[in-house]
C-alpha cells in the first residue's frame, strides 16, 4: 500500500487551466502541444486541463492551477497512492483535482495553495520537488 511509505512528488512545470466545454464540442486546436495535457469526454462535458496561456479568454475555465505528479511508473496493483496525497491535502483544507494516467497519478491544486500543499505533503512524510531542482524533504512527525 502506498500510504505506508513516502512518495516522491514532482511539480510539473507550467500553470494550468481546467476548462469545461460542451460534451459534443470538437477538441479545440489550442488543446494540443507538449507537456501536461488531459482531455476527458463524458456524456455531460468535455473537460480539458492544459497550459493556462493556451486557453482563449472567453473559454469557461478555472485558471491558476499547479500540477504535481508521483515520480516514476506505479504498478497497477499498488493501492492507496491517491489517498496518500489526497488525505493530507484535505486535512489542510486544500481542494484538489486528481487525474490518473497509465503510469502515475497527478494532483492539481490552486496556485494560491501551493505552499500549504507542499507543507501538508511533507508533514505526511512525502518528499516534494518543486520542479526547479529544489527538494523539500519529508518533515519528521513526532
Amino acid at each position: 500500500m502506498a500510504g505506508s511509505h513516502p512518495l516522491r512528488v514532482l511539480r510539473v512545470p507550467g500553470r494550468f487551466a481546467v476548462c469545461r466545454l460542451s460534451p459534443d464540442d470538437v477538441v479545440p486546436s489550442w488543446a494540443n502541444g507538449p507537456g501536461f495535457l488531459s482531455i476527458t469526454r463524458t456524456d455531460d462535458e468535455l473537460s480539458i486541463v492544459c497550459e493556462d496561456a493556451a486557453v482563449p479568454r472567453r473559454t469557461e475555465c478555472m485558471r491558476g492551477y499547479v500540477a504535481m505528479r508521483v515520480e516514476g511508473t506505479l504498478p497497477p496493483e499498488l493501492v492507496g497512492v491517491l489517498v496518500a496525497l489526497a488525505k493530507p491535502l484535505a486535512d489542510a483544507g486544500i481542494p484538489i483535482l486528481a487525474i490518473g494516467t497509465h503510469d502515475t497519478d497527478y494532483v492539481l491544486v490552486r496556485e494560491v495553495d501551493v505552499e500549504r500543499a507542499v507543507d501538508a505533503l511533507r508533514r505526511a512524510g512525502h518528499e516534494v520537488d518543486n520542479g526547479q531542482g529544489i527538494t523539500f524533504p519529508a518533515k519528521r512527525v513526532n
